[in-house]
């Protein structure tokens, strides 16, 4: 009997030694990584808008704009993106502590501060969103946006610039301009960002722009900020004050379609308190040229607790772009959970409309 409660002793050791053992060699956390060696990449910031509107959330936007900082080398970051809706409100003087608790002017200050982060490290493009107009969405279509980001703010999206089209005021903006950028692999990219909503001079100056041959070779990326819903339609339209704009389904008739050279798009916008795929959609389609056409929108401003939450949960995406010219990887990732070993299984989204490969032609 003494012998069989040995036996019966060392097995239950065994067994909760295997238990440990076997759990000590599950997967560990993985840190974003190419890969390819050879490969680039791309990083997409959704909306900031709810980041920057309360005091509290501004941190998290610096937390990403420094880790982007941290990952140039190791992603190999040739590009950052923002969707828009930069801030909550444009021009709002006396905010009421419940949809935000500072002024227009203390958010543009805490968003420009967070990309200060990158100025002189990497270029960065951010669209214009319906919140950074008017006082608090689009009432008129005046925007501090060339006030806070000026041409000479990132001296090196400074050196990529190549184009800048008329504001609603007659000026010279970069809330419509294009940026030429060669890749590390030779393809010649000509990023073209937009207003919100944008009117029909704009788009006709857009579409004139990108056919002009010294373009002929290029692929045009798109960044403006409302363009697919949640079913990955193009949307129709939207109730706001303004008359001449343009919505998803128009900027792709009058500027996406009939375009030859128009191959990705990037929007925000949309979102869904709490939901994810309230936040994101994808769709192909071609363009007159014959090419696909790979169109993406990806936000985040209502995770982490909805519209007043805080602000997002840190959620990013990384595109690669791999050495045949073609292929890229979209990765989305949190640097806010990444950042502490309690949270960090909660860092990646592994879903396949948040993992997943797609080609240029």
């Amino acid at each position: 009997m003494r012998n069989l409660y040995f036996i019966r002793l060392i097995a239950v050791v065994f067994i909760a030694f295997s238990s440990i053992a076997g759990r000590a060699q599950a997967p560990s956390f993985q840190p974003p990584a190419l890969s390819n060696p050879d490969s680039w990449s791309l990083v997409l910031l959704p909306d900031p808008q709810s980041y920057v509107k309360f005091e509290r959330n501004q941190g998290i936007l610096e937390l990403m704009t420094g880790w982007i900082s941290e990952q140039i080398e190791p992603l190999n970051i040739g590009m950052v993106l923002c969707t828009g809706d930069l801030v909550e409100h444009n021009d709002w003087l006396n905010p009421n502590g419940t949809q935000g608790n500072q002024a227009g002017k203390e958010q543009w200050e805490a968003v420009a501060g967070a990309f200060s982060r990158l100025d002189g490290k990497v270029p960065y493009i951010a669209a214009t969103g319906n919140h950074d107009y008017g006082v608090k969405s689009i009432e008129y279509r005046r925007t501090n946006y060339n006030h806070y980001f000026p041409v000479d703010k990132n001296p090196l999206s400074q050196r990529l610039l190549r184009d800048a089209g008329i504001d609603n005021e007659g000026y010279p903006s970069l809330t419509n301009a294009t940026y030429e950028f060669m890749s590390p692999h030779g393809r010649k990219f000509l990023f073209m960002v937009l207003e919100f909503a944008p009117r029909d001079t704009v788009l006709r100056w857009a579409l004139k722009t990108i056919n002009e041959e010294k373009y002929a070779e290029h692929t045009v990326v798109l960044l403006t900020h409302s363009y697919l819903n949640s079913d990955s339609e193009h949307i129709v339209k939207e109730g706001y004050p303004i008359t001449d704009g343009n919505y998803g389904a128009a900027v792709w008739e009058k500027l996406v379609k009939p375009s030859k050279n128009i191959q990705l798009v990037f929007s925000g916008h949309i979102g869904k308190p709490d939901d994810i795929l309230g936040h994101i959609g994808f769709r192909t389609d071609t363009n007159a040229a014959g090419k696909r056409v790979q169109q993406m929108v990806f936000n985040a401003q209502a995770l982490g607790g909805g519209w007043h939450g805080n602000g997002g949960d840190g959620w990013l995406r990384y595109l690669e772009f791999l050495p045949d010219g073609k292929t890229i990887k979209v990765r989305t990732f949190s640097p806010l959970f990444a950042i502490s070993p309690a949270t960090r299984q909660l860092a990646w989204r592994t879903a396949e409309y948040d993992q997943f490969t797609f080609e240029l032609d």
